[in-house]
């Protein structure tokens, strides 16, 4: 098997450290799709938040309602800009003695310093566990015989709750997590949780050959992080940093349902996020583009304007080669942009979905 990795294609990703592509990234899209492989993420950042304080005082510093987090439960939550802007992303999962949270490659040091900051007296002992802990993924649709390789039974599917229309009653959205992933704990160490896109699985770092070889033996493969970003891409699951710049909104980027909770208690940003919803009308809006005649080796860089006849309306996001779709990239638009908007994306054009 030939491994190939992120920064031997692109020294300046944020994504070095982990391996692209193991000779065919198609065909290993094709394996995500239709059976089972394993994604190395370990390039993701994990914080572990012990303490008997700790679910309310995440509670109160994010936009997800986890004072109700149970353990064997996991979701997502945002950290906001005093404005409403989008700062840190984190997926959870409680163990009933310990938070953990799993965070974009880059985004550990300044979330830990954050939450560190806003301690204060409260009983709680957040530390970067990245060195102790690495993701990997599960994905497919056979993800069972991964599950069962490893000693566990299959988890259920993920329950995220509607979104309530523009100036809902209150009492409308129940005091729970909005989207609630299954978690179980590994029998080799380390904990397995459910997500939008698979499983993922928070392994001791000296675990892992062993568990990659475990999950070999039971005939599922190692796929590169390409064929997971197309996959996410296609499903339109923004990564924060790639998919979203400075000021996106939650509801710019479709990280409502997922991630925020629309009547708990006070948070930071939290004035902006119900303007906006009650509104109805975010300024931008996330969208899956298509990119007409554009090659591999020319797919454009997150940040890369997107233009309607010569004026920006957006900014494009990860931009991927689909075993499918072809070339594919997810945007942030204006919201005026329809579905019939010529696009022009670098020398591309790009046509919305």
């Amino acid at each position: 098997m030939s491994t190939v990795t992120v920064e031997a294609l692109d020294p300046t990703s944020p994504d070095a450290g982990v391996a692209a592509h193991y000779g065919d990234p198609l065909r290993e899209q094709r394996v995500l799709s239709r059976e089972v492989g394993v994604v190395d993420r370990s390039h993701r950042g994990v914080l572990a938040v012990p303490g008997e304080e700790r679910l309310g005082w995440l509670h109160n510093l994010t936009t997800q309602h986890l004072a109700a987090l149970s353990a064997g439960e996991g979701t997502e939550t945002l950290v906001l800009s005093p404005h409403g802007h989008i700062e840190h992303h984190a997926l959870l999962a409680e163990d009933g003695t310990t938070c953990w949270l799993d965070t974009e490659p880059g985004g550990t040091a300044p979330l830990l310093d954050f939450l560190t900051r806003m301690r204060f007296l409260t009983r709680v002992e957040p530390r970067d566990a990245t060195p102790e802990f690495a993701v990997l993924t599960l994905v497919g649709p056979q993800i069972a015989t991964g599950l069962s390789a490893l000693g566990v039974a299959d988890l259920a599917e993920p329950e995220l709750l509607p979104v309530p229309e523009p100036k809902f009653r209150a009492g409308t959205v129940p005091p729970l997590p909005t989207a609630r992933y299954a978690v179980t704990a590994l029998p080799a160490g380390g904990l397995a949780r459910r997500g939008r896109l698979g499983v993922d699985l928070l392994v001791p770092r000296t675990r892992v050959p062993e568990v990659l070889d475990t999950l070999a033996g039971a005939g599922v493969p190692r796929c590169g992080l390409w064929a997971y970003e197309a996959l996410r891409v296609a499903a339109r699951i923004p990564r924060v940093g790639l998919d979203t710049d400075q000021r996106t909104l939650p509801a710019e980027a479709d990280l409502v349902a997922a991630a925020v909770h629309l009547e708990k208690g006070c948070y930071r940003g939290q004035e902006t996020v119900a303007k906006v919803h009650h509104l109805g009308r975010p300024p931008r809006r996330l969208v899956l583009l298509h990119l007409d005649g554009m090659t591999s080796d020319q797919l454009p860089a997150p940040g890369t304007e997107v233009t309607a006849d010569g004026r920006r309306v957006g900014v494009s996001g990860t931009a991927v080669h689909h075993y499918e779709l072809g070339p594919i990239a997810l945007a942030l638009v204006r919201r005026t942009v329809t579905g019939d908007t010529v696009l022009r994306v670098a020398d591309a054009t790009a046509l919305p979905a």
